[in-house]
Order: C-alpha cells, then structure tokens, then sequence
C-alpha cells in the first residue's frame, strides 16, 4: 500500500509528521478552486477535497489523502489571496471579528473515499494599520486561506479560538487519524 499525500502544503507535512506518518509520494492536484456561485463555505470546502482526492493519480490499492482549509465570515469565503492587496482586504474584514474555518479531508482507495469536515471558530483582535502591514511585510499571507497562518507570526493576532488548533492549521489529526485506521493504514505499528 502507497501513500500519497495530495498536498504541496509544508504544514499538512508537518501535522502528519506527529502521527508519525511519512508519506510515500506527494502528488499535489491541478483543479480549479473557484467557488461557484451562491457557493456556501462548508460545502465548497468538502467539494474542494473530494476532487483533489478524486484528482490525484494512484493505483487501486493506493491510499490518497487530500485537504482543503476555508476561512468563512458568514457566507463569505475568504480564500487565498492573490496579492498582498487583497490579503490586507481580507484581514481588515477579520480584524476585531469572529469567523469560522473549515477543513475539509478526504482519502480515497481505489473508488471508496472517506471524507470528514471540520469548523473551528476564531477571533482575531482588531489589527492596527502598522501590525497589518508589518504582518504583510512578512510574506507569511501568501497561500493561506484568509491571508494568515495561525501557526506563524499572526498567532499573536489570535486570542481566542474554539475548536481543532491543527484543523486550522490546515489538517485536523484526530479525524485524520480515524480515516486512516478505518481505511486500515497501520498508524501505531511502529511505522518510521
């Protein structure tokens, strides 16, 4: 059994690393991920994994796991930012606020895919202008959902969080871990 992580991401990486998991490939898809209109943030998010998971290359008996991480405010979406306009637009919207993020994973084998989802909320205190663009001096908003990554200079941005803190991240591992057993990948056999 080959396991393939459908991710570039150097966190998901990282979080699967603490289950003591390496994966034997990484084939990052090639999808589109705009939202379709009228879109809602869960269901986008799910459909967003469910076709990175379908979109990945493998053989009948391989194992693929695929992950998507949406910020929500209300029925808004805030995806990744294009440039750093538009993430100082998106943490304007965040400062001061609660919003929702949703991680959606999938893992396939052959035709079966298991899926789950997961919705944390977060609030970010209210940004000044100079922590705003210090914050996008950093570089650290590009490619993350909302422009920021909780597991780097803006956790100092975030008070408060009611949730999974690796779901946020970008994986949550104790769903991830149960998909991984139900579809019998052997988590704790000693595995390096």
């Amino acid at each position: 059994m080959t396991f393939i992580l459908g991710s570039a991401s150097p966190r998901r990486l990282d979080l699967l690393a603490q289950l003591n998991v390496t994966p034997d490939a990484i084939r990052p898809p090639d999808i589109n991920e705009t939202p379709q209109k009228g879109e809602l943030p869960r269901p986008y998010c799910m459909r967003m994994a469910l076709e990175k998971v379908r979109a990945v290359p493998s053989y009948t008996e391989d194992l693929v796991l695929c992950a998507d991480t949406t910020v929500a405010m209300g029925r808004r979406i805030l995806g990744k930012p294009a440039d750093a306009e538009e993430a100082a637009r998106f943490l304007r919207a965040l400062s001061g606020r609660r919003h929702r993020v949703v991680t959606a994973i999938a893992l396939r084998r052959g035709e079966q895919i298991w899926r789950r989802d997961v919705v944390s909320q977060v609030r970010m205190k209210r940004l000044s202008e100079a922590e705003l663009n210090d914050y996008l001096a950093t570089g650290d908003w590009q490619g993350k959902a909302g422009g920021y990554g909780i597991q780097g200079p803006a956790s100092a941005f975030i008070p408060w969080i009611s949730g999974s803190f690796t779901a946020i991240v970008g994986l949550p591992l104790a769903e991830t871990a149960t998909l991984l057993q139900t579809a019998g990948y052997p988590l704790y056999q000693g595995r390096t």
